[in-house]
C-alpha cells in the first residue's frame, strides 16, 4: 500500500501542473452530458437519534443526470437531476425501515481551479463551486437547499469524460459521493 502511494506521488510530481491556455471550449465543445451515480450518506443531525435507537442507516443510491454548460475555459454552469433508485433504509432493532427518498434538481456555478496534463490528449481538472438544489419532500413540497460540490474530471481526446467528486448539502446536512462518465459536445 505504501509503495502504491509513493508511486502515485511520483507520477503526480513528474507531471507539469500548468494553467492551460487551450481548452476544449476553444474547439466549440461547450456542453458536457454525463450519467453517473450519487451515494448520499447520513446527516450529522440524525446521529443522536440513531445512537439512541441503535439504528444503522444504509446509504441511498441515485441516478445522476449531469449537464454542464461551459461558456469559458475556467467557468462552468452545472445542471443536475438526482433520481433515487432505492428508498432511504434504516436498520432499527433488526427491522428494516424504509422511507421515500427525495429527487432533486440543481444548478450553480463552478470554477476550474487547476488542470494537470497527463499527455497531449489527456488531462485531469479539478472544479469546485456553490450550487443550489430543489428537493421534493415526502408530500412533494419543494425545498431549496444550498450545497458545495467539487469533482476531479479526467478528459481524454476532447470528447470522453470521467469524473468523481463529493458534495455537501448545507441545508439538509448530507454528504454525498458522485461519479460517472460523459461526452463533450
Amino acid at each position: 500500500m505504501r509503495n502504491l502511494f509513493l508511486l502515485l506521488v511520483l507520477i503526480f510530481l513528474s507531471q507539469s501542473i500548468i494553467a492551460q491556455t487551450q481548452d476544449s471550449t476553444s474547439q466549440k465543445r461547450r456542453f458536457e452530458l454525463s450519467f453517473g451515480q450519487n451515494i448520499l450518506f447520513i446527516p450529522d443531525s440524525k446521529l443522536i437519534d440513531i445512537r439512541e435507537e441503535e439504528a444503522l442507516i444504509v446509504p441511498t443510491s441515485s441516478i445522476l443526470l449531469f449537464g454542464e454548460l461551459r461558456p469559458d475555459h475556467r467557468m462552468r454552469i452545472p445542471l443536475f437531476f438526482n433520481l433515487p433508485i432505492e428508498t432511504k433504509q434504516f436498520l432499527v432493532n433488526n427491522q428494516l425501515i424504509s422511507e421515500r427518498a427525495s429527487p432533486a434538481l440543481g444548478a450553480g456555478i463552478q470554477f476550474r481551479l487547476f488542470a494537470i496534463e497527463i499527455d497531449e490528449k489527456s488531462k485531469v481538472e479539478f472544479e469546485i463551486g456553490p450550487l443550489v438544489s430543489l428537493l421534493f419532500d415526502k408530500k412533494s413540497n419543494p425545498r431549496v437547499s444550498p450545497l458545495v460540490a467539487g469533482r476531479f474530471r479526467l478528459q481524454q481526446n476532447d470528447h470522453f469524460v470521467m469524473f468523481m467528486g463529493t458534495s455537501f448539502n448545507i441545508g439538509i446536512n448530507v454528504f454525498g459521493l458522485y461519479f460517472g462518465t460523459g461526452v463533450l459536445f
